[in-house]
């Protein structure tokens, strides 16, 4: 029996094991813990590469949605639009910046948010829309930026799974009047730590952002702000990989080709959908299938770690019960959430430990 982890971190230190050394030995001959030249470095060319003016790093994903919301000037009892399939991280922090979270389903072929929903959702207190690139696959960006334009409102980009997605050629994270990232470590770019970022075009956003994240302005406390700062560490190892991702990006999509070549051959398994003109980056290979539960405990029993990301659509969680909401109010993100499992993807992954997943799966259908 073989082993195969659903991701392996360690594999890719390896490969860069004298680069990230480097970084953690001169961060901390230089005490260079809390911002400095790392933490610009990384700000100046992440911002370049995905095609933004300016890039405002913060502690983590989380908080760079809410800070993105804050400087948007939402207000308590402010309606925000965005997906019932996510990560927790995406109504939470629509709820913590003051607004209420509008769910919306999601697509029948893909996993983002359904963009002819949309319009629907939108009452007087809509002020704003986060459509999130949910497991690297680009949502319809230019279809909800005209809804926006159409009612005014702001949109924010959850491109924490997306790094370097794109649409029609058009990095995801340069559409909306701000965007997030997350460089959690199991991000497809991951810090050793949590941190995250904003990125925008709009001079005035970046300057409020930079200012809200460290305490309304470090010395000068224009207003009150709050403490959200990428670490000096964190910004030089994602400096460091950043040179990396565009190949390790493409090893992932190879990995993903293979999966669904051979994978979607049963008819038992929907393997993962890419709709036309777009470049989905598969920070997670995530297949549906109606006996997922059987499914996953047959690989577990036999070495292949899988994940289910997520198994609550947000509507259905605790946190939203008050909301009353039905599996009839989102059919889609409901079906969903008991179908999806998350296959072993990362760019380190071996064709004979892939090969060992395939073999597995149809082993379990074929038994």
């Amino acid at each position: 029996m073989m082993n195969v982890p659903f991701s392996n971190l360690y594999a890719q230190y390896e490969q860069i094991k004298e680069e990230i050394d480097e970084v953690i030995t001169r961060t901390i001959r230089d005490s260079a813990f809390i911002g400095g030249q790392s933490v610009k470095k990384f700000e100046y060319e992440y911002r370049k590469t995905i095609g933004t003016e300016y890039c405002i790093s913060c502690a983590n994903g989380t908080d760079a949605l809410y800070i993105a919301m804050r400087a948007l000037g939402i207000k308590s009892g402010d309606e925000v639009i965005t997906t019932g399939h996510s990560w927790f991280s995406t109504s939470e922090a629509i709820s913590q910046a003051g607004g209420i979270p509008v769910f919306c389903d999601t697509e029948t072929s893909a996993f983002c948010i359904n963009s002819d929903l949309i319009e629907e959702k939108i009452t007087e207190r809509t002020v704003g829309i986060v459509p999130v690139h949910l497991y690297g696959h680009p949502a319809e960006m230019y279809k909800i930026m005209k809804i926006a334009s159409r009612h005014s409102l702001w949109v924010v980009e959850d491109c924490a799974q997306a790094h370097l997605a794109s649409t029609c050629e058009r990095n995801v994270g340069t559409f909306g009047n701000a965007s997030t990232f997350s460089f959690y470590p199991g991000k497809n770019l991951g810090a050793m730590g949590d941190a995250g970022a904003i990125l925008t075009n709009d001079q005035e956003l970046a300057e409020w952002c930079s200012l809200f994240a460290n305490h309304g302005g470090k010395g000068r406390h224009l207003f009150e702000g709050i403490n959200s700062r990428m670490d000096g560490l964190q910004a030089g190892i994602l400096a460091a990989k950043l040179p990396y991702l565009a190949a390790w990006t493409e090893k992932r999509i190879n990995v993903a080709k293979y999966y669904s070549e051979k994978l979607s051959k049963l008819s038992e398994l929907v393997t993962p959908i890419e709709r036309e003109s777009t470049y989905s980056v598969y920070h997670q290979y995530t297949v549906l299938c109606d006996d997922r539960d059987g499914l996953k405990g047959h690989l577990e029993e036999n070495g292949v770690e899988t994940h289910i990301n997520y198994p609550v659509g947000l509507p259905f969680l605790p946190a939203y019960s008050k909301m009353n909401y039905r599996p009839d109010d989102f059919p889609v993100v409901h079906s969903n959430q008991a179908r999806i499992l998350s296959l072993p993807i990362y760019p380190e992954l071996k064709k004979s430990e892939q090969d060992y997943v395939i073999q597995t799966i149809y082993s379990y259908y074929t038994k």
